[in-house]
């Protein structure tokens, strides 16, 4: 019988006298041989029982899980009686201290945040990525506020049997989609329509359009304009965490258009050869049915993606 990830952390959580991390319920799960009973077969199920409890315990208010501390985050059963003191998991820190310690190091650059968004589209989105290289263009072609970020694809090959996606490519709809992603440091009142509209220009082309930063301003008139915007334009905002890269988050949800603007992705594939590598990829995945995986941005795990930054 098949455990999803939810039942196997909930199982082994039941079992605790005390909160675990997401590897010390992994390796409890392998001691058990747990693992051998989850319904899944991605290649990094570690990290996707990970992904799944952070998502759960901080948007879902009815789950029965509960997280507390930070570096490294544990998680518990909420309605489960423990004979211990949870101050001990805690930071211990003053509101002022805490507000402070969630500001990111200035000390990076936003190349260092793409493998963050990477991690983020792939667990979260089920998109895979690919980095844009603004560099690889034909300068004689070159525009400014035209080149994405980050591009990404959303398939349909892991859900779909092989008679369903034969029938769908020989009536034309793979039901693929396309997200583009624009990718700052921080985003604030002094830089937010120059962010946002540079956003619209490079990614409207796409199902769907994100602005992504590290760090958003908490301001009260900035969010009220930020969300204006977004509602608006049918752009979606994220929220990386580089602390807790599984903490990121989507603040703002994007509209998906349905049709894509084929003129600029032409233009695109013409102007840049990261973009034109990015559509030949999509295809040939297409017709094999299957995606390789190695030739989109590498998937770091979350250890990896706290190295980065110290």
């Amino acid at each position: 019988m098949f455990m999803t990830f939810h039942e196997l952390a909930e199982y082994i959580l039941n079992q605790a006298d005390k909160p675990l991390t997401t590897n010390e319920i992994w390796k409890i799960a392998i001691d058990l041989h747990l693992d051998k009973k989850l319904n899944s077969t991605g290649k990094t199920p570690w990290a996707t029982l990970g992904a799944r409890l952070y998502e759960i315990s901080r948007d879902d208010p009815d789950s029965v899980f509960k997280a507390i501390g930070k570096r490294p985050k544990r998680f518990y059963l909420k309605n489960k009686k423990y004979n211990i003191d949870f101050r001990e998991y805690e930071e211990g820190k003053t509101e002022e201290e805490t507000d402070i310690l969630k500001l990111p190091s200035k000390n990076f650059l936003e190349k260092d945040l793409h493998p963050f968004l990477a991690h983020f589209a792939f667990y979260t989105l089920n998109c895979y990525c690919k980095t844009i290289n603004h560099s690889t263009s034909d300068k004689k072609s070159f525009g400014e506020w035209v080149h994405p970020d980050i591009v990404g694809c959303i398939f349909p090959i892991d859900k779909w049997g092989n008679e369903v996606l034969e029938l769908s490519s020989a009536i034309g709809n793979t039901s693929v989609k396309f997200l583009s992603f624009e990718l700052k440091k921080e985003i604030n009142l002094s830089n937010l329509r120059e962010s946002f509209f540079q956003t619209v220009s490079n990614s409207s082309w796409a199902n769907e359009t994100y602005l992504v930063a590290a760090e958003i301003s908490e301001n009260e008139d900035f969010l009220s304009e930020l969300a204006r915007l977004s509602s608006s334009f049918g752009v979606g905002v994220i929220k990386l965490d580089i602390e807790e890269p599984n903490s990121s988050m989507i603040k703002f949800p994007a509209k998906t258009r349905e049709n894509l603007d084929w003129e600029t992705i032409n233009k695109l594939t013409v102007m840049n050869k990261d973009f034109n590598l990015f559509v030949k990829r999509i295809r040939n995945d297409l017709k094999s049915n299957e995606i390789r995986k190695e030739k989109y941005d590498k998937i770091l795990d979350e250890n990896l993606l706290e190295k980065i930054i110290r």
